[in-house]
């Protein structure tokens, strides 16, 4: 009896580790509350198969407060279907080809001598570097984001939040 139980939970803990591990960027996304404004625009640029697809990927995903620091207006227009190549530009922007966990994020900081250049799927760079100790991305106008949140781990790659939407030339 006591083993049919101790196998009954260990069977669970399997199927609960297998169906994160088949888990996607995008349903990291999706079952997050303060990411409803990225899976909006993830939807809207047609990036749902792509980020669903082998990868593996390395997203940086902006929450909705980071979008709503956007000027007014923006979010509204970039979803339109006009500029739907302009949101995948930026949204592409956010991903970085490979599987980066933050532990290889400081390492290659760490070696860089404080500051790496980062080549996103879309073509531009991000600088990685590390201020009071955090992460910090800066983007081609040189504003800044913060990641606040590490490791949330795909079946193809890892996702780790950040504070502010980062933007290409």
């Amino acid at each position: 009896m006591k083993l049919k139980f101790v196998a009954g939970i260990i069977a669970f803990f399997v199927s609960v580790a297998s169906a994160s591990a088949q888990s996607t960027v995008v349903d990291i996304a999706i079952s997050s509350k303060d990411h409803t404004t990225l899976v909006a625009a993830v939807k809207a640029a047609d990036l749902v198969a792509t980020l669903q697809s082998a990868g593996p990927f390395t997203v940086f995903a902006p929450t909705n407060a980071a979008f709503a620091k956007l000027p007014a207006g923006t979010v509204e227009t970039l979803l339109k279907p006009e500029n739907k190549a302009t949101l995948a530009k930026i949204l592409t922007y956010h991903v970085v080809a490979g599987n980066l966990n933050a532990a290889a994020v400081i390492k290659a900081i760490t070696d860089a001598k404080g500051s790496l250049s980062v080549k996103t799927v879309s073509g531009g760079i991000l600088i990685a570097s590390i201020e009071s100790g955090k992460v910090i991305l800066t983007d081609e106008k040189g504003a800044k984001a913060t990641v606040v949140a590490t490791d949330l781990k795909a079946g193809n790659g890892v996702v780790h939040v950040i504070d502010s939407v980062v933007l290409p030339k």
